[in-house]
């Protein structure tokens, strides 16, 4: 059992003196009832909590794990050096759980900002590094369209291996096809800075677009328009993390 002024504080609603001004000032409903309560101590089971701020409607999650679908123009970073943050497009809550300095849900790994796609975001650390250690092999699928016609000779060379400028041991794509002249999808399990885009210009092509379509199993449903984001369901977290 937690306070309810504990409660909107572990969600991100403000410091506790906030939350307890917004429940005293009745702009926190509790349960699908919605029926408003005054008192920031009165204590409530957290599990499976359902609460309303200012009309929203909100679930109790101990820890978040999200997916977003990113789209173009947008940094992976808190402070973003020419375009905006894509934790701009997050609700407020979800950026300040938990407080202190390392506040909110943060990005597992990174997209460069003319990448879209799959993009998980989460406050659980050890989610995070599991997903975005490469000693856990955790695939990640990409769609690039590339300028020149792909060649077998290409797509031979991305499984082998290529030599990166910063790395002399190769690095190679876990599955690699031709998808059409000019559309090639490639897995990998690691994240080197700007890997794809270096690794087709190592065999003698240009990436001109590039879209992550899948994470661990988890891809992408048509249902989520790009800026969009979602909860993970449990079943989702669970086939993400097991060994």
């Amino acid at each position: 059992m937690l306070a309810l002024q504990d409660i909107l504080f572990s969600q991100g609603f403000g410091t506790r003196r906030v939350c307890t001004g917004l429940v005293q000032q009745g702009w926190v409903e509790v349960g699908e009832a919605r029926v408003r309560c005054n008192d920031p101590l009165e204590p409530f089971d957290e599990t499976g909590f359902v609460f309303w701020v200012q009309g929203q409607r909100w679930v109790y999650q101990r820890l978040a794990y999200l997916l977003l679908h990113k789209p173009a123009g947008y940094e992976c970073s808190q402070k973003p050096s020419t375009y905006p943050s894509v934790y701009t497009l997050l609700p407020g809550p979800l950026r300040e759980r938990g407080g202190g300095a390392a506040a909110g849900v943060q990005s597992v790994g990174r997209l460069d900002q003319d990448t879209t796609g799959l993009l998980l975001m989460s406050d659980d650390g050890k989610f995070i590094h599991r997903m975005s250690s490469p000693r856990h092999h955790v695939p990640k699928v990409y769609e690039a369209q590339v300028k020149h016609p792909l060649t077998p000779e290409q797509v031979q060379r991305l499984l082998d291996g290529v030599v990166l400028d910063d790395d002399p041991k190769p690095v190679r794509a876990q599955a690699c096809q031709a998808v059409s002249e000019h559309h090639l999808r490639l897995t990998l399990t690691e994240g080197k800075y700007h890997q794809v885009k270096r690794m087709v210009a190592a065999v003698g092509n240009r990436v001109e677009g590039l879209h992550r379509s899948a994470i661990g199993g988890l891809s992408l449903d048509g249902g989520l328009p790009e800026g969009q984001w979602r909860w993970l369901t449990a079943d989702e977290v669970s086939a993400l993390t097991k060994k």
